[in-house]
């Protein structure tokens, strides 16, 4: 993470994303036409990238930034998963270096159906204050079309919540969006574990990000 966030102005900066963030997701919730509003985050996610402080574009990238990549809108990305609950807690730490380490709990299994094929994801709980869910994954677009390292479709403390209701929950690929580190190498993040690798290809959601 850069110096900028661990300076006051830089916190407030930060709480001004997150809550930018937070209420863009709760309009996606709300939503019933979900090609319109994916639409609509694809403009806000532009908007920030190119003129928020916290951005994770530097000022360089952002001088020449026109917009964020992303396959079209497709409903066959869109299922809802099953949570199974029933596991015994497992604790991971991940190290990222100049913001120390990160403490995951898997507190669940995700079962779901995507383009005819059966598939499951670990589910996590980032440790700390208030805590959250943290859904990253893999699949086979990695280093072809998209991240290598993977994306994100949950990250509830970074108000990422597309929609968990009891032991089910939305997956709706379209969302998926590239962790920090996709950008620039002034970015530290958690990537998705292999057991969070699928054997299929998500042609959805963002693609990889090349400076423009």
């Amino acid at each position: 993470m850069r110096d900028a966030v661990t300076t006051g102005a830089g916190r407030l900066e930060l709480a001004d994303w997150r809550r930018q963030t937070t209420e863009l997701y709760a309009a996606i919730r709300a939503a019933n036409e979900p090609d319109v509003t994916w639409r609509q985050f694809v403009a806000v996610r532009d908007e920030m990238f190119a003129g928020h402080p916290q951005s994770p574009l530097t000022a360089e990238q952002r001088a020449t930034f026109r917009h964020l990549p992303y396959y079209p809108y497709n409903p066959a990305f869109r299922t809802v998963g099953q949570i199974d609950p029933n596991l015994e807690a497992d604790e991971a730490a991940i190290d990222l270096l100049h913001d120390g380490l990160l403490r995951l709990i898997r507190v669940g299994i995700v079962s779901f159906r995507l383009l005819g094929h059966a598939a499951s994801l670990s589910l996590f709980w980032i440790e700390g204050y208030g805590g959250g869910l943290f859904l990253p994954f893999k699949d086979l677009t990695n280093r072809k079309e998209t991240f290598g390292g993977g994306r994100y479709l949950y990250d509830t403390i970074k108000g990422a919540d597309i929609g968990v209701q009891g032991q089910e929950i939305l997956l709706d690929f379209n969302f998926v969006y590239n962790p920090s580190c996709a950008y620039n190498a002034q970015w530290y993040c958690p990537l998705a574990p292999e057991e969070n690798a699928l054997n299929i290809s998500i042609a959805a959601g963002e693609k990889r990000f090349e400076n423009q």
